[in-house]
């Protein structure tokens, strides 16, 4: 597949189709076709934003296309299934919003269909592509701050006020940790390693929100969730995941301490901070970070993959992992937080 021949259709006309266009926009090297959204005025709004030339309501008008190779799909959670499944049947490769699904066996179905069809298949996890998270990354292999011995991960945020379907069940099984604690879950397996077991206490603490258009609706799923980790090194961690907090975290915060250092990444001590006496001496280290625009080192990636110049990422199978550590942590709530293995069980 040449890059610059790659048709591309973005499915979904909302908030995080915003972060996927404009991703594209920086890096070029593909042709977004068409959009498509169930809101006519905004998806023709946004359309005529990003130089995209057709807009349709349905998204199987988007499979049938033949100048379309590859789908994004970024529609809300309980729809992701179907149209994942439908879009690998057609030949097209996928870029799959988090979560994948909203449950193990779902990710499963998705990654069986994706495989029988010959199709690549990809996971978007934003927060591994941020300049901090990639340059901790390289300064942890390099064992700037040794052996990590503990992690604190914090997901929190108001939480969304333009749609009600995030708040139903139905649609979002898992609340918080479907929507904010899986970019958590990602990242730990990025920067500390596979987690293990879980113990996990969840609730609802605001039963009814007011939306941005005023209406005033019940919460049928968790707002709010506490996670203790054990990873399979010996590592623990906590993690914290709340859509009720009035001010929260930028995006995320995420402590790791080793064995010879600290490393904080959107800390008050900016995007990314070290404290590793032996290589940095006893001053915190904070290094300057290019700026870069949202999502194009993330969609340059992509793009690269289906193009042939880069190899394709294991990211469909990371957020199997990921949800497999949702499950353990629901499992963990109802069990009044008792320690739940993550279950180990494959494809």
């Amino acid at each position: 597949m040449a890059s610059e021949a790659i048709g591309i259709a973005v499915l979904g006309a909302g908030f995080i189709a915003e972060y996927h266009l404009a991703g594209l926009a920086a890096t070029g090297g593909a042709s977004v076709r068409m959009l498509v959204g169930l809101a006519e005025a905004k998806t023709a709004a946004l359309a005529q934003r990003f130089g995209v030339p057709e807009v349709a309501r349905d998204w199987r008008v988007a499979l049938a296309r033949s100048d379309v190779d590859a789908v994004i799909i970024a529609t809300p959670d309980d729809t992701h299934e179907e149209i994942a499944v439908a879009a690998a049947g057609a030949g097209k490769a996928i870029l799959l919003q988090k979560p994948m699904a909203g449950t193990a066996d779902g990710c499963r179905n998705i990654i069986r269909a994706a495989e029988e069809a010959g199709v690549d298949l990809q996971v978007s996890f934003m927060h591994r592509w941020f300049e901090e998270v990639e340059h901790a990354r390289g300064l942890l292999a390099d064992g700037a701050i040794g052996r990590v011995h503990s992690v604190r991960i914090r997901n929190a945020t108001p939480g969304a006020d333009w749609g009600d379907w995030f708040f139903t069940k139905s649609a979002v099984a898992h609340g918080v940790v479907d929507q904010l604690g899986v970019h958590g879950i990602d990242l730990a397996g990025q920067l500390v390693g596979t987690i293990r077991d879980v113990s996990a206490r969840t609730a609802v603490l605001v039963p009814t929100r007011t939306l941005r258009d005023g209406r005033v609706i019940a919460v049928e799923n968790i707002d709010t969730a506490f996670a203790i980790y054990g990873f399979a090194d010996g590592a623990v961690g906590t993690h914290e995941m709340s859509q009720v907090e009035i001010k929260g975290c930028d995006r995320f915060r995420f402590e790791l301490y080793g064995e010879s250092g600290t490393l904080w990444l959107r800390s008050e001590r900016g995007r990314l901070a070290i404290y590793a006496p032996r290589r940095f001496g006893g001053e915190w280290h904070c290094p300057e970070l290019p700026e870069m625009p949202p999502g194009q080192r993330h969609h340059a990636a992509w793009i690269a993959g289906l193009a042939g110049r880069a190899p394709r990422l294991a990211t469909a199978r990371d957020a199997l992992q990921g949800m497999l550590v949702v499950e353990a942590i629901q499992k963990s709530a109802t069990q009044g937080g008792a320690r739940v293995a993550v279950d180990e069980g494959g494809i």
